[in-house]
């Protein structure tokens, strides 16, 4: 059987050139995600070389198995969801948030190789999910702004501007519009290349020390969830918003991206080997994968085949290598691909028919409350639970499935657990 069939229209040369490209656009996640797991309990080397591994296994596969030119990473928002709702939210070890990814990938794992799948596809409204996606991006963005230091805690308000004289500040301003200007032109690489102007900036402003040496490569490799709070009803209430936002996500990227390709017949091999990279990151220390965004830009240069997946996850594991000096970058160089990407997530509310006050409220509920109360798992739970009240309060009854009715009353049943203490 030939390397390359001829019905794909593509050379070697077209496969290596997407896969580098490839690479280069998603390798930030390596920084961002190292970072956003070190909030969750480990180091960020170790948050790095689970980042790297799971990237590398997961586009590997899909290269091997789903033969399609896609890169697989960590998903960004599913990363927050894990480390700031799962684990800080619940007070979960980082081992025991592992077991939360296991559970919800083989949820995900069931759907992706049955018609349940489908099913829940149909059950939970549209609304809800883009709510979901644009809280996310809120969250990011909130993050984001955070990392940066443009906001801080405010001596009369929840939150406020910080000091504009600061060096971190006037860095973390030069480094966001430069992220901003690159982004809007298209550069290819731009996330990359905002880290390295960032860091750059950083060193200049005095911000990272001159003679600051790198630090060792971590040894973390492989991770052993832990099942000690799988009898508590906050384990399960924290695998259906991963099991769900992986399944809706990984649904929406695939088809859209084996639709630009042109191969619609490939799109079950394709969601199924996510499901499967997404069952590994368990092991390997990480959130779970998704098919990554950027591969518009893999398929915009002609990669076509398995090819530019498999070149893609070796440059990924060539990464490993480097993790002792990416560890200099600093927080100022990552935040503006936190408020882009987050900006990217909040444009779902064009999804939500706002003109619609059945729908519309339930979906504001999810979008206000994930990033105030600085809990994803909880800004669901108020727009899950009001959906059937405004429901049933116009008259709506018909609109309601039985699943989503379910869900509601095991939000329900966690904000009683959490008042009275049980």
């Amino acid at each position: 059987m030939p390397l390359l069939p001829k019905n794909n229209e593509t050379t070697f040369r077209n496969e290596l050139i997407a896969g580098i490209i490839g690479y280069l656009t998603t390798v930030y996640i390596v920084v961002v995600n190292g970072s956003i797991l070190s909030e969750a309990g480990i180091s960020v080397e170790a948050g790095m070389m689970a980042t790297i591994l799971a990237s590398f296994v997961g586009t590997l596969l899909m290269g091997l198995f789903g033969k399609l030119p896609l890169i697989i990473i960590p998903g960004m928002g599913i990363n927050a969801l894990f480390a700031y709702s799962i684990i800080q939210g619940n007070g979960f070890t980082f081992q025991e948030g592992l077991a939360v990814v296991l559970v919800a990938s083989l949820v995900f794992l069931l759907t992706a190789f049955t018609k349940l799948g489908v099913r829940l596809k149909e059950a939970i409204p549209d609304s809800l999910k883009h709510a979901i996606s644009v809280g996310l991006g809120l969250f990011l963005i909130l993050i984001g702004l955070e990392k940066s230091g443009l906001v801080t805690s405010g001596d009369s308000t929840i939150v406020a501007i910080a000091d504009f004289s600061s060096p971190t500040i006037i860095v973390s301003l030069i480094t966001l519009f430069v992220a901003i200007f690159l982004f809007v032109k298209n550069v290819p690489a731009n996330f990359l290349i905002t880290m390295v102007i960032g860091t750059v900036l950083a060193y200049l402003f005095g911000i990272i020390e001159k003679g600051t040496t790198v630090t060792s490569m971590s040894s973390d490799i492989l991770f052993l969830p832990s099942f000690t709070a799988i009898g508590e009803l906050s384990f399960w209430l924290a695998v259906f918003p991963l099991a769900m936002i992986l399944i809706f996500e990984n649904m929406g990227l695939v088809n859209g991206q084996v639709m630009m390709l042109g191969k619609n017949d490939s799109y079950d091999k394709g969601y199924k080997t996510t499901a499967i990279s997404s069952l590994t990151c368990a092991f390997l220390g990480t959130s779970p994968t998704v098919s990554a965004a950027e591969n518009a830009a893999v398929i915009a240069s002609k990669g076509r085949t398995g090819i530019t997946a498999i070149i893609a996850s070796l440059l990924f594991l060539s990464t490993i290598f480097v993790i002792p000096w990416i560890t200099m970058i600093p927080n100022v160089a990552i935040s503006p691909i936190l408020i882009i990407v987050g900006f990217l997530m909040v444009q779902n509310i064009r999804h939500i028919p706002l003109d619609n006050i059945s729908e519309a409220i339930p979906a504001f509920l999810i979008i206000v409350m994930i990033p105030f109360t600085y809990s994803i798992a909880d800004g669901m739970a108020f727009g899950f639970i009001a959906y059937p009240i405004v429901k049933l309060a116009l008259g709506k009854r018909k609109e309601l499935s039985t699943a989503i009715v379910i869900i509601s009353l095991l939000f329900v049943c966690d904000f009683l657990i959490k008042i009275t203490g049980i």
